[in-house]
């Protein structure tokens, strides 16, 4: 049947990949602004600590609703909104400043305040909405690796955003110009992909009968994995995610990640800017140096955890087991960035633990999606939520910590976290609950 179907969904998945590039870039591109923006409104450490995590209030809650309308309306709605809200907003990032200083008192980061949190909010969707349109596309036998497909942007976006940034601010010399120019690359992105786009692979006349058969197949399931169809027999509601303590626990594993790669997006320009002397001109490679192994291992990680399935036929083994000594690599190698004293060090440290870092980062979602694929959306959107406390913690705890303790510290405050997301992951088991056998959990 394979070899008849078509690969419709590979194009779907790999439309989503560049979606969450421009996300990416749209996000980061603040940080290599960031000296012109401090000067041009006399802020400190402190204050574009707060700046920068603003973003995060906005984004956790876009992220809870954005996935339970991803699964009330449809994901091609949400994208369809969403995006053009972000690209809206990121343009209007450029004039925030000045209008907090023209109607707030005076005060730019009020203004910054106001338009950081909107945008956040209109990104918040994107990765709840990925994880819908993933449980409608997927074949459930490859839905690590399309998780981890959807997710292959998050690097790749973070690596570009350096060149992407830097280029279009000395190219332009102009930092407001920059979001101007990004936001309107955005609404370009969101018509196209308005044309090729549809929630469910059985309304898009570019699948094939084979290709649907095979995404909807219930071949070779284990024996505590769900289809789509059987979840969505279900009654389930939003708060029955709390009584799931595999999902909670999964929810703050993947905290863990998130505050790590968002210390790394909105911290490491100004870290080598202040730590190493580097200027703008050095910043659009050496920023790209901590996401390049990510850009391989987010897919890897994918391909990894799908093989353990099929290898062990543990859910357990593929999914936790795998993020379990991923986080513990990954705090390992920040525990030793203060350690070291060379660029070159620091660099291979921070681009070695980013690598692990991303290693399961398709596992926290593909979670969600084998333990209920019909409320992929919600449950995807609350525990986006919780992870993205760490989009606030991460930037403005590293604010504090700087100004107090020096750069050192915020390495440390990201292996102490990466290490209790190593903790929670030991007891997340993905799944039908009634169906986790007692030999399977002796296993961990």
């Amino acid at each position: 049947m394979s070899r008849l179907a078509g690969r419709y969904r590979y194009v779907i998945m790999s439309m989503v990949v560049l979606m969450v590039i421009i996300n990416y870039i749209d996000r980061g591109a603040i940080s290599y602004a960031s000296e012109p923006i401090i000067r041009d409104f006399h802020l400190n450490a402190v204050s574009w600590g707060a700046v920068l995590g603003y973003f995060g209030y906005g984004y956790l809650f876009g992220a809870l609703i954005g996935g339970a309308l991803a699964d009330k309306m449809g994901p091609k709605w949400v994208w369809i909104v969403a995006g053009m809200a972000w690209s809206i907003f990121e343009i209007g990032t450029a004039y925030a400043g000045d209008i907090g200083v023209a109607l707030f008192g005076g005060s730019a980061l009020v203004g910054f305040a106001v338009f950081r949190i909107l945008f956040g909010f209109s990104e918040g969707p994107t990765f709840s909405t990925i994880n819908r349109t993933m449980a409608n596309w997927a074949a459930p036998k490859e839905r690590g690796f399309a998780a981890a497909l959807g997710l292959l942007g998050t690097p790749v976006g973070a690596l570009l955003t350096a060149p992407v940034a830097v280029g279009l601010l000395t190219l332009t010399d102009n930092w407001k110009l920059t979001f101007v120019l990004l936001g309107i690359l955005g609404i370009i992105w969101i018509i196209i992909w308005s044309k090729i786009f549809t929630n469910k692979p059985e309304e898009n006349p570019r699948v094939t009968k084979g290709e649907l058969e095979l995404i909807r197949s219930d071949k070779d399931l284990l024996k505590n994995e769900i289809t789509l169809t059987e979840s969505e027999q279900k009654t389930s509601h939003w708060y029955d995610f709390f009584k799931n303590p595999t999902l909670i626990a999964d929810a703050i594993g993947y905290f863990a990640f998130q505050y790590v790669n968002f210390l790394l997006l909105t911290w490491t320009p100004k870290y080598l800017q202040d730590v190493f002397d580097f200027n703008l001109g050095s910043l659009w490679y050496l920023g790209m140096v901590p996401w390049i192994g990510a850009c391989f291992t987010v897919v890897l990680g994918g391909k990894i955890s799908d093989k353990l399935r099929q290898k062990t036929g543990s859910l357990r083994i593929a999914r936790s087991g795998l993020a379990v000594v991923s986080l513990l690599l990954t705090a390992v190698c920040f525990i030793l960035i203060p350690l070291v004293h060379s660029v070159e060090a620091a660099l291979f440290l921070m681009a070695l633990g980013n690598a692990f870092n991303f290693l399961p980062n398709s596992v926290y979602w593909a979670v969600v999606i084998d333990t209920e694929p019909a409320r992929a959306g919600t449950y995807g959107g609350i525990t986006h939520f919780i992870t993205n406390i760490a989009t606030i913690v991460a930037p403005t705890l590293t604010g504090v910590l700087v100004s107090d303790y020096g750069y050192g510290a915020m390495f440390t405050a990201a292996a102490i976290a990466t290490f209790i997301g190593m903790i929670a992951m030991l007891f997340v088991k993905p799944g039908k609950r009634s169906a986790v056998s007692a030999n399977e959990e002796a296993v961990l």
